[in-house]
């Protein structure tokens, strides 16, 4: 593994295999590291990163925020994750590439192939993140974090980050910072002493940004219709991967075959042979 320096956030990547490169958006929401491709989930049993590194390199790291990725206290929208995906690939001097998303993961890939069409060959959006209660949870557990920071302030949530391993999503207190909290003191110190009053701004803006419709967050309908790049889409079945999530990416996209078959039938013999196939038709 290395680290590289994008825009001032060290970001922690991996590539794995060879091949036509494939840039891999882990699942896991702001816990999004590159070791979820094979830990976290469902995701540990898909064998993904092991059935694609015959044929295909892939491109994995820690998003910003996540891992031992670096971080900025910042109101958080996804142009930010795109700019890092974009610095990642610049640095590595590859011009296009396959993209592939899982869970939230998705809405960065898509939001990639908005802002940069030209970079990008396919997307894979598996199980997308999305539908009503998806928002409501996410909007939930910035509340939370929020009352716990004006509670007890924030040297105290750089405390508690630091006496767990638990992330922003399995604990709502440690909120969004919580992995640059673990691992960086500069970032702890300052965090620490930022003004209350104009943290509260920074993350309401976060979660109203990020978080702002009932469906696939990230990217408009408007957007997602211009995308000439294929995509292949394979729904979810939970509260945080409604199905009704996986629809509207393909009623919005273009170009686009829909893997219509149950989670349960989405498994290591099935799902990476499947990927494979659509990414072999779409090799050029």
């Amino acid at each position: 593994m290395a680290v590289v320096d994008l825009d001032g956030i060290p970001t922690r990547y991996e590539l794995v295999g060879d091949g036509p490169p494939l840039l891999m958006f882990s699942p896991g929401g702001f816990d999004s590291s590159l070791e979820n491709w094979t830990s976290f989930g469902r995701y540990r049993d898909l064998g993904f990163v092991e059935a694609f590194a015959p044929t295909h390199t892939c491109v994995l790291f820690d998003r910003r925020e996540s891992g031992q990725s670096g971080g900025r206290v910042q109101r958080l929208g996804w142009e930010h994750y795109v700019a890092q995906a974009l610095a990642l690939i610049d640095h590595l001097g590859l011009e296009r590439v396959h993209v592939m998303g899982g869970c939230v993961g998705c809405s960065t890939a898509a939001a990639l192939a908005v802002a940069a069409p030209n970079r990008v060959r396919s997307m894979v959006l598996f199980s997308p993140a999305g539908g009503p209660r998806y928002r409501m949870a996410q909007h939930r557990r910035f509340v939370e974090h929020l009352a716990f920071a004006a509670g007890h302030g924030l040297a105290a949530v750089v405390d508690l980050a630091r006496s767990t391993e638990a992330g922003f999503s399995k604990d709502p207190r440690v909120g969004p910072w919580a992995a640059p909290l673990r691992t960086n003191d500069a970032f702890a110190a300052s965090y620490a002493a930022l003004d209350p009053a104009r943290y509260e701004t920074i993350v309401t803006g976060t979660v109203r940004g990020l978080f702002d419709r009932d469906t696939v967050p990230g990217v408009g309908a408007e957007d997602l219709m211009t995308l000439d790049a294929p995509a292949l889409i394979v729904p979810g079945q939970d509260t945080s991967h409604a199905p009704s999530a996986a629809r509207y990416l393909q009623e919005c996209l273009p170009v686009n075959e829909y893997w219509d078959v149950p989670v349960a039938a989405q498994t290591a013999d099935t799902a990476p042979a499947r990927i494979l196939d659509f990414l072999r038709v779409h090799a050029s």
